[in-house]
């Protein structure tokens, strides 16, 4: 089976499930497992995010979305010389991929007419279930259920490590110019690794906020996971808010646990990695619990209240 990617959470499922070889295509943001970014890339960005701040994104996003009605462009050209069998790509978020109406019209058109397998899973259930879709859809429905449970293991150890301990009111934040609260599977990662998310509710799409929202609602942790983000480039974000109104008042600041995490690998695909992302999670908020766990410098960073 030849298998095109368009996001870069189905080219990790295809991985997991034991079909890497099986990829002959991937979208531009695609590069976990290593070797990927290699394969030819079909879909083009817009605009050069690294050196634009997140203020500067969000503006051009809307701009692009407002004026094209897809963020990414599609090589239709490419993609017909690929001969796919199946297309994986979603249609839960236009600036994660290229828009599901132009993968569509695009596979309509091609002469081997490959299925389109689209997935838009908001919890991290059906993330899981996602998993199995893919692995179904490749021969390899077996592997991805061994998987599967192993995954589903990993998380049952965590919720009984955290079980029984006090649960502190966690909010994540998905962008930071303007900021955004972290929706969908999120909030039911913060459940799983023992805290409470006050911004977003589990399944529910995240939700634009104001600074004065999140100074208001009193959180005791503060996790900074803008998307498509690494943990160094979000910590870098992160150098303004101490600017703001009402910053060095907040319990997470005073307490000092703010952290910059590496939403791209964690937290922002739908991918068997979010379930790192989870005990990544339960050992910043409950450390007591997980004594002898590594710390990773490049999964999560602390953001020091005076940091400039």
């Amino acid at each position: 089976m030849r298998v095109v990617s368009l996001l870069p959470s189905a080219t990790e499922l295809m991985a997991f499930v034991g079909a890497r070889g099986s990829l002959v295509g991937v979208s531009h943001e695609c590069d976990h497992p290593a070797g990927v970014d290699a394969l030819p890339k079909l879909t083009r960005p817009p605009l050069d995010h690294h050196s634009m701040t997140s203020a500067e994104i969000d503006a051009a996003i809307g701009r692009h979305l407002s004026e094209t009605g897809s963020l990414y462009d599609l090589d239709t050209r490419l993609l017909e010389g690929l001969k796919p069998d199946l297309i994986l790509t979603q249609g839960l978020c236009d600036v994660c991929a290229v828009s599901l109406n132009v993968v569509q019209e695009a596979a309509a058109n091609l002469s081997m007419r490959p299925r389109v397998l689209s997935m838009n899973p908001t919890t991290l259930g059906e993330v899981l279930d996602c998993a199995i879709e893919v692995g179904d859809a490749v021969g390899r429905g077996d592997r991805a259920r061994e998987g599967v449970s192993a995954l589903r293991r990993r998380l049952a150890r965590v919720e009984g490590a955290v079980e029984g301990l006090p649960r502190p009111r966690v909010g994540a934040i998905e962008w930071l110019d303007p900021p955004f609260s972290a929706g969908h599977w999120v909030p039911e990662m913060v459940r799983l690794a023992g805290g409470e998310e006050i911004f977003a509710a589990e399944g529910e799409p995240s939700a634009r906020l104001h600074w004065e929202e999140v100074f208001a609602a009193d959180p005791e942790v503060l996790v900074l996971m803008p998307c498509g983000f690494d943990a160094a480039r979000a910590l870098r974000e992160a150098r303004a808010l101490p600017g703001l109104e009402g910053w060095n008042d907040l319990p997470a600041v005073r307490a000092g646990r703010v952290w910059a995490v590496d939403a791209n690998s964690f937290f922002s695909r739908p991918a068997p990695r979010l379930v790192e992302g989870v005990e990544i999670l339960a050992r910043l908020l409950h450390p007591g619990a997980f004594p002898d766990a590594p710390a990773s410098e490049e999964a999560a960073r602390f953001v020091a209240p005076a940091v400039r």
